[in-house]
């Protein structure tokens, strides 16, 4: 009815190889996709008409708080060990960054495709959403 997004489950599975520190490991997954699922949800920069931008600053843009981000339902770990170090370690820092923005937009989509929506542009914004859901551009 809002447009609103609520992310109920999120599952992670990573590959860094070798994992030298399992805590810090999985905090980076975790800051990972929460800079993903804001990404997909929130992050924005707007321009005037004349093209000066309206979200110069963190008071203006709208970056989401811990509250605003699903805790991680499961963190998942396959292990390839890499035989480009000794270590046989890869990072880990992008992981969650890169595939969440796309796992939660194609997730928005399919649960608007009862609406005829087959793309809905980031952040899909609640108002994009209420849009789309009723007829009109995101």
């Amino acid at each position: 009815d809002t447009g609103a997004v609520e992310i109920e489950q999120f599952h992670m599975v990573d590959d860094c190889g070798t994992v030298i520190n399992p805590l810090l490991a999985e905090g980076q997954v975790e800051g990972g996709v929460a800079q993903g699922i804001a990404q997909a949800l929130f992050e924005e920069m707007i321009y005037s008409d004349d093209g000066q931008p309206l979200t110069s600053t963190l008071v203006d843009y709208l970056a989401p708080s811990a509250a605003d981000i699903p805790e991680l339902t499961s963190i998942g770990r396959t292990t390839t060990v890499t035989p480009h170090n000794t270590l046989g370690a890869k990072g880990i820092g992008e992981s969650g960054a890169i595939g969440a923005p796309p796992a939660v937009i194609n997730a928005v989509v399919d649960a608007l495709s009862g609406f005829g929506v087959k793309h809905v542009e980031m952040p899909a914004t609640p108002q994009k959403i209420w849009n789309l859901m009723n007829g009109r551009e995101g």
